[in-house]
């Protein structure tokens, strides 16, 4: 089984040490760096390559949210999880808008911070309950982007790679088919769930069909 490279970033060493003690005996998962703030977090994976970011917040120098959003931009196979205290929905909706694919508070327990680590390394994302409450609550009373906004933030290709997923091609088959690379595809995919509040494939494709980008 492959090893889950993780990357630690806290500003509290207590934090980070707790955490990485926790994870030794949770094979597959293996932390293989710290860092105490952005800056160190963009120095380490300069040099390593990391699966997974488990990503604070509230930290000096650079804090996590502009962190994420810089990983996301220099290293689109990098997938970050916010592991933080903070549960207010306008940080929540900052960190997701910066690319996060996970949030998790930090009264998590180690089975769930394990599941989390596994589903986003496997191009999936993970939110706590209390987390996804908030995020549904948001949508029901009207204060989130409305759905109907979305097919044009969409970029073509995005809509392009939406439909062939709809159509249930594979990430391989649609990187064959339009000549880019199985990452270049895997990318878009997690750009779609972010930016559609899709929770999986499926989110993907009852979105396709509602607003008409693929027809029944």
């Amino acid at each position: 089984m492959k090893t889950i490279k993780v990357l630690l970033v806290d500003d509290h060493e207590l934090i980070r040490e707790g955490i990485k003690n926790s994870l030794i005996d949770h094979r597959p998962i293996q932390v293989i760096g710290e860092a105490q703030n952005g800056e160190e977090a963009l120095s380490f994976l300069d040099k390593n390559l990391v699966d997974v970011v488990l990503m604070d917040i509230s930290m000096p120098i650079m804090g996590g949210i502009t962190t994420t959003q810089e990983i996301v931009g220099k290293y689109p196979d990098v997938n970050v999880i916010i592991l933080t205290m903070h549960n207010e929905v306008s940080i929540i909706q900052e960190a997701l808008k910066a690319g996060a694919l996970g949030y998790l508070l930090k009264n998590t327990n180690i089975s769930e911070l394990k599941e989390a680590i596994t589903q986003v390394y496997n191009g999936g994302t993970y939110f706590s309950s209390e987390i996804s409450e908030k995020i549904m609550n948001q949508l029901i009373k009207g204060k989130a982007d409305r759905e109907s906004d979305y097919p044009a933030r969409l970029t073509k290709r995005e809509i392009e790679i939406l439909k062939l997923i709809s159509e249930e091609y594979s990430n391989q088959e649609i990187a064959e088919k339009l000549f880019i690379s199985h990452r270049t595809v895997d990318t878009h995919r997690r750009n779609l769930i972010q930016k559609l509040n899709a929770k999986n494939t499926a989110g993907l494709v009852k979105f396709a069909l509602k607003n008409k980008i693929i027809d029944v």
